[in-house]
């Protein structure tokens, strides 16, 4: 979680958000990247480094091969995390384990990138375009701690207060008023490793005006109390 920054590509593709846990962005080959990182506590971030002949041989047209920022992908997650683990690990005799990991991670890649390019057809279908999505998950993350009228994000995606719902549904799996509660749990998961920082303040700094309904809250969320939960980190 940064508590400011952005990352662009190109100065044409960027973002804002703060919530980046488990997020992966590409930068094919030639592109500029730029990133800016402000964090409250210690932050871990792993750049993997491709040949760019390995993606175009998965990839022959280069459709899918465009720049993504915050994306996630389950598949590309893991097999990036068990490269990042081979390469740390060293051994001199890791190098076929790792062109292996690196090929599936090309394919993986690519194959994600055409899932992308199939998304605006499903969009057109009654889900929010990607320009609504990016404005309105930006704003709720720069409003966590704010209770967000729905009013407000339909105006921001220029819709009816009954189509923003509709469509936000459609595109997230969840209403919009849920995910915004779900991001604020995420946050507070984050504050509640600080033990510095008392549950109340916690639940004040999320537009929670009782500790009490930032603990329902968190509990029908996680399933753990806000007690609980930062007790894992004893």
């Amino acid at each position: 979680m940064r508590t400011s920054g952005e990352t662009s590509i190109d100065e044409q593709y960027s973002s804002k958000l703060r919530g980046v846990e488990r997020k992966l962005t590409f930068v094919p080959a030639g592109h500029a990247y730029r990133e800016r990182f402000e964090t409250g506590s210690a932050t871990r971030v792993t750049f993997l480094y491709l040949d760019p002949a390995a993606l175009h041989k998965c990839d022959e047209n280069e459709t899918s091969l465009s720049p993504r920022i915050y994306f996630e992908d389950s598949l590309v997650w893991e097999t990036a995390s068990k490269l990042q683990k081979a390469i740390e690990g060293g051994g001199a005799n890791c190098a076929p384990y790792l062109e292996a990991l690196s090929s599936v991670l090309a394919h993986e890649l690519s194959r994600s990138g055409e899932a992308l390019l199939r998304e605006p057809r499903r969009a057109s279908r009654g889900g929010l375009a990607s320009w609504q999505r990016r404005v309105v998950v930006e704003y709720i993350e720069e409003h966590l701690g704010e209770q967000v009228c729905l009013l407000e994000l339909a105006a921001l995606a220029r819709l009816s207060l009954h189509h923003f719902c509709r469509a936000f549904k459609q595109s997230f799996g969840v209403p919009a008023y849920q995910y915004q509660v779900e991001r604020r749990m995420e946050a507070a998961k984050l504050q509640l490793a600080d033990r510095a920082v008392s549950i109340t303040d916690i639940a004040l700094s999320l537009g929670y005006a009782q500790t009490s309904s930032f603990s329902s809250a968190f509990r029908k969320t996680t399933g753990w109390t806000p007690t609980d939960y930062r007790r894992q980190f004893e």
